[in-house]
């Protein structure tokens, strides 16, 4: 599961809010933990916002628009922020890991545009159901795509996850549908671009990567979106700039949680995303949280705390 390093505030409309896993990540700069669980959880309910702009646009217009308009948004961000940085553009152009960097920046624009699609489809309180599988399948695949070792503690949580899932689908009430690959689909897009990630932290530093995730993505959805380019209605535009401030402002603290704590400290309170979104799913779209969803999200989310503690713990 993802590490030190910064996440794109876009993949937290399909995610629990988690950063990328990046090993050599700096340690904070001062350890202001109360401060930086308070901001995470500020972070967790914007990115539950976005969420919901997201969903009310996908049903007006197609999810495919609405992600490209949010990720050239985001790409003059990415742009703003990294020209900031020591060396600025010139440096973060620099990647020893080309084709792998532009992997990772269409696999996460796809990995956003399955879960918008998801929302709409399934609702936001399942789709993060069965998305907070992620970090399991992080964990699963770090052995044949990294080398990784994954001792019997791990693959024993990532069982209990995946029973979890099969809790929250009910397999049994005939309710499952092809819309449930969605989210699992999205959470496996995801668990490559963390791995993706990890593996090129070796050669790039984070702010390389974080630059060509925004712009490689961009350019990605780009080519698919632009044949479905139409314009929104006034009103619509509103909900387009609330989305895009979301995203921004929920990138800018997590990068300020992460300078004040340590990851692993953080990380349990990304997972109130899953509350947030819950209440505004119930009240906004008239969603319900059937018992099993509740039961299922819980073990998934424990077995992928456990997850992340045992790996983090092998890593120290």
């Amino acid at each position: 599961m993802p590490d030190d390093q910064p996440h794109p505030p876009y993949a937290a409309s399909a995610a629990v809010s988690a950063p990328p896993m990046t090993p050599n990540a700096p340690v904070p700069l001062r350890d202001r933990t109360g401060l930086a669980i308070l901001m995470m959880c500020v972070v967790s309910f914007i990115f539950a916002l976005q969420d919901v702009f997201s969903r009310m646009l996908g049903e007006a217009y197609p999810p495919v628009l609405i992600v490209m308009i949010r990720y050239w948004v985001f790409a003059l961000f990415v742009i703003a922020l990294v020209s900031r940085q020591q060396g600025g553009l010139r440096r973060a152009i620099r990647t020893k890991r080309p084709l792998t960097q532009i992997a990772r920046g269409a696999i996460l624009a796809l990995e956003v545009l399955l879960m918008v699609e998801a929302f709409i489809r399934l609702g936001l309180i399942e789709t993060h159901a069965v998305f907070a599988v992620y970090p399991l399948l992080v964990a699963a695949l770090s052995g044949p795509i990294l080398g990784e070792k994954v001792g019997w503690r791990r693959w024993t949580a990532i069982g209990i996850g995946f029973l979890g899932i099969l809790v929250i689908l009910n397999p049994g009430g005939g309710v499952v549908t092809t819309a449930a690959l969605l989210p699992f689909g999205a959470a496996l897009m995801f668990a490559l671009y963390g791995l993706l990630t990890r593996h090129v932290s070796r050669d790039d530093p984070a702010m390389v990567s974080f630059f060509w995730t925004g712009i490689s993505g961009a350019m990605a959805i780009t080519l698919v979106g632009i044949w479905d380019w139409q314009l929104l209605a006034p009103v619509d535009w509103i909900w387009m700039a609330c989305l895009c401030v979301c995203g921004m402002s929920s990138h800018y603290l997590m990068i300020r949680a992460y300078e004040l704590a340590e990851a692993s400290a953080l990380q349990p309170f990304a997972y109130t995303q899953l509350v947030w979104v819950s209440i505004l799913g119930v009240w906004l779209f008239s969603e319900t949280l059937r018992p099993n969803v509740v039961v299922g999200g819980a073990i998934v989310v424990g077995a992928g705390i456990f997850t992340l503690w045992r790996q983090r713990r092998r890593s120290r």
